[in-house]
C-alpha cells in the first residue's frame, strides 16, 4: 500500500513538473521578440570597424570608386606593356643590322623609358591606395558623430573595436545598428546631397493620380 502512494505521489509531481513546463513554454512563445533595433544599455559596446565601412552606403560608394580607377589602371598596365613588348621585339629584330654602338644606345634608352613608364604606372597605384586611404579616413571622420549618438542612446563610456576583445556578450555588438544609422545620416556619403535627419521621419513619394 505504502508503495502504491509513493507511486501516486511521484507520478502526481511528474504531471505538475510537465504542466509546468508547457506553462513556462507557452509563456515565453508569447512574449514578443527583443527589439533587434534597439540600442543595449551597456557602458561599454564593440563593433567592427571593418564591416562598418564595407557594408555601409558610405563605404560601398568609395570601394566601387576605387575599384573603377584600379580596373582603368590595370587596363592602362597591359595596354602599355603590351607596347612595350612589342617596342622590345622590333628592338631585338633589328639588332643584327645595327652596329653594336648604335644599338646600345638604343637598348639603353628603351630601358630608360620603360622605367619611366613603369615608375608613372606604380605611383598612379600608390595614388589609389593613398585615395582609398583618404575616404576611409573622411568615412571615420563623419560616422564618429553618429557612433556617439549611439553611444548617448546606450549610456556607454566607449566603443572598443570588436577583434580587440577577448571575450564579451553578442548583445553589445552594435555593428549592425552602426550601419542602419550611418546609412540614414550620411547615405553614400555624397557632400553635394544634404544629410538625413534620422529624427524626421522620410517624405512620403508622391503618388501617380489615376
Amino acid at each position: 500500500m505504502r508503495g502504491a502512494v509513493v507511486r501516486r505521489s511521484a507520478l502526481a509531481l511528474a504531471a505538475l513538473a510537465l504542466s509546468a513546463g508547457l506553462a513556462g513554454a507557452q509563456q515565453v512563445a508569447s512574449q514578443p521578440a527583443p527589439d533587434q533595433t534597439a540600442v543595449p544599455q551597456s557602458p561599454i559596446l564593440t563593433i567592427d570597424r571593418e564591416r562598418l565601412f564595407k557594408e555601409t552606403l558610405f563605404g560601398k560608394a568609395v570601394e566601387a570608386r576605387i575599384k573603377a580607377d584600379s580596373d582603368d589602371l590595370i587596363a592602362e598596365n597591359l595596354k602599355l606593356e603590351t607596347a612595350l613588348e612589342a617596342e622590345e621585339r622590333d628592338l631585338t629584330d633589328r639588332r643584327a643590322k645595327l652596329p653594336a654602338a648604335e644599338f646600345q644606345v638604343l637598348a639603353k634608352a628603351f630601358d630608360a623609358k620603360a622605367e619611366q613608364i613603369r615608375a608613372a604606372q606604380q605611383a598612379k597605384a600608390s595614388a589609389i591606395s593613398d585615395k582609398r586611404d583618404a575616404e576611409q579616413q573622411r568615412f571615420l571622420d563623419a560616422a564618429v558623430p553618429v557612433l556617439g549618438d549611439l553611444m548617448r542612446d546606450s549610456g556607454a563610456a566607449a566603443i572598443f573595436e570588436k577583434n580587440m576583445i577577448v571575450l564579451s556578450f553578442r548583445g553589445i555588438d552594435i555593428t549592425d545598428r552602426a550601419i542602419a544609422r550611418i546609412d540614414a545620416v550620411l547615405g553614400n556619403g555624397d557632400t553635394s546631397q544634404p544629410p538625413a535627419d534620422p529624427a524626421q521621419p522620410p517624405k512620403p513619394e508622391p503618388q501617380a493620380q489615376p
